[in-house]
């Protein structure tokens, strides 16, 4: 168990703690109605928080960039971009209506003008995208900051990982959360690789958690069953709107499934100790078997093995202690079906 967890404005992020749910609605919103129904719907579903992305498209690809996905075919990184960016009066409306709503809300920036937006309405969290996973400059931006940052890790070996986590500690920001992600969309399933969100664990000792680009919610869950201290999933209303991220996307619905299995999941799991459970206490008894007499026992006599048999209910001598009533005497007469009790005999 990782002891380490970070505090998210009062909710602790780490192994011993509720999953941390974000809802990502992303760039899944064209209008400030949108984005607003898109909150709602995060709220009802129990979402902990509700992230956007934060950037403009001259800022974060070049006019010869190329996309090549499965589901759009050949575009410019440069067009799509420009096509998805959230104009800034947007962003601060939502930020205000999250706020008023009583839900965390953040963004992903893509570069230190975006951070400088960002700062300007108040944002207390930050996550990274995975394309920036190796981007020092503005991790260390960010990490100056000293707020709680959470960053994805699709397309980092190990060894990028690390280097996360050594430019948060020589900020003395150990207000970090890893997230394991495959940069895919959508991801299948043979490439997804929880594991590795656990061996992340272990080698950095910080909360890490799971950033999900596959169809459905199934890995999700997985991923909550392995140990992820955080789910990340896109959420979106219509699955077949256009756009990169809507197929991959949950809908509230799903969302809800998500925040449930987690809550479940978390009930579940207990102290890890070993023991009868409070509710198996009657059961214990009820249901575990005890030596009894096979046959009428007259007094004095010396108990055989043939005299013996193990039935329920449980409130006499345990089976385990067959072989030690084995040869002792009989106090007074033993029914048959009689428990014994250790002063039946001598």
């Amino acid at each position: 168990m990782i002891l380490n967890y970070v505090d998210i404005l009062g909710k602790k992020v780490g192994d011993g703690n509720l999953p941390y749910i974000i809802s990502e609605i992303g760039v899944n919103f064209r209008t400030l109605e949108e984005g607003k129904k898109l909150i709602d719907a995060s709220i009802s579903a129990g979402a902990d928080s509700v992230k956007i992305q934060t950037f403009k498209a001259e800022n974060l690809a070049s006019k010869n960039a190329i996309f090549d996905l499965p589901h759009m075919g050949k575009q410019s990184q440069y067009e799509i971009f420009k096509e998805l960016e959230i104009p800034e009066n947007i962003q601060c409306d939502l930020f205000a209506y999250a706020e008023k709503k009583k839900i965390v809300f953040f963004s992903t920036p893509s570069d230190k003008f975006d951070v400088n937006f960002l700062e300007s309405v108040g944002i207390k969290i930050y996550k990274i995208g995975s394309d920036d996973a190796n981007n020092i400059p503005l991790l260390e931006y960010v990490s100056q900051l000293k707020k709680p940052t959470i960053i994805s890790t699709g397309m980092c070996n190990m060894e990028e990982v690390e280097q996360i986590k050594d430019v948060f500690s020589s900020y003395e920001n150990d207000k970090l959360i890893l997230l394991h992600c495959v940069t895919k969309y959508p991801t299948e399933p043979q490439f997804v690789n929880l594991n590795a969100m656990n061996s992340m664990k272990q080698k950095l000792n910080i909360p890490v958690g799971y950033s999900d680009h596959s169809v459905g919610i199934e890995i999700c869950k997985a991923a909550i069953s392995l140990g992820a201290n955080v789910i990340e999933k896109h959420i979106t209303s219509d699955k077949n709107q256009k756009g990169p991220d809507h197929i991959l996307s949950a809908t509230p619905n799903e969302l809800s499934e998500i925040v449930e299995f987690s809550k479940l999941f978390y009930l579940s799991m207990g102290n890890g100790l070993k023991k009868p459970a409070t509710c198996e206490e009657f059961t214990r008894k009820e249901s575990r078997k005890s030596i009894v007499a096979s046959i009428d026992i007259p007094k004095g006599i010396v108990l055989t093995s043939d005299m013996l048999r193990m039935k329920r209910p449980g409130y006499g001598i345990p089976p385990n202690y067959f072989k030690e009533l084995i040869g002792k005497v009989t106090k007074s007469e033993i029914k048959k079906d009689q428990l014994f009790n250790w002063s039946d005999v001598n």
